[in-house]
């Protein structure tokens, strides 16, 4: 049951992502723009350690990596 509970707000922490992403690239205009291949870089790291960290079975670090992939790919979207 403690399993479930830290998964569902891991879950919940993700979906915080997407705002977060939203809000920064609504920020952040010109730094996107200057290092959207630095962006790009860090949502292919993050979604390796994603992969690595299913593969270890480490919670904590997936759901960072998700989270920083999250974020990242949001703020990309929005130009």
């Amino acid at each position: 049951m403690q399993d479930i509970i830290r998964i569902l707000i891991g879950i919940l922490v993700l979906g915080l992502g997407i705002p977060l992403g939203n809000w920064l690239a609504k920020e952040t205009k010109e730094e996107l723009n200057i290092g959207q291949r630095w962006f790009k870089l860090i949502i292919i790291f993050s979604l390796l350690g994603v992969l690595i960290s299913l593969i270890l079975r480490e919670d904590a670090l997936l759901f960072t990596f998700a989270f920083i992939a999250i974020v990242a790919s949001r703020s990309l979207r929005k130009k």
